[in-house]
């Protein structure tokens, strides 16, 4: 699947998560997208909001700005443990991870 057919002809916006209990620790995403993602103390990865804050809860979601959605999409395909899902708001589907149709 493209970029663009995951954006959607309409530009939609899409959110992006992180499921610690899969996560590996690896870094991989951090290193992609360092304005979304980051490593905590506990070796986990976690989304982070707009303003940078580390975003804790669990099934935390934040926005995906488009200039950075080619590599939020890289970093959840080199993502070890599966763990990032990408979906759209409006409907909440996951058009890009471990349960994209």
């Amino acid at each position: 699947m493209s970029v663009q057919q995951v954006a959607g002809a309409e530009g939609e916006e899409l959110e992006v998560w992180i499921d610690q209990d899969l996560c590996t620790g690896d870094g991989i995403c951090a290193q992609y997208a360092p304005e979304v993602f980051e490593l905590d103390i506990d070796g986990l990865a976690y989304v982070k909001s707009a303003d940078e804050e580390l975003l804790q809860d669990k099934g935390a979601t934040t926005p995906v700005p488009l200039p950075l959605l080619t590599d939020v999409i890289d970093s959840a395909k080199e993502c070890p443990g599966e763990c990032i899902h990408v979906r759209r708001v409006s409907d909440r589907a996951e058009v890009y991870g471990p349960d994209a149709e």
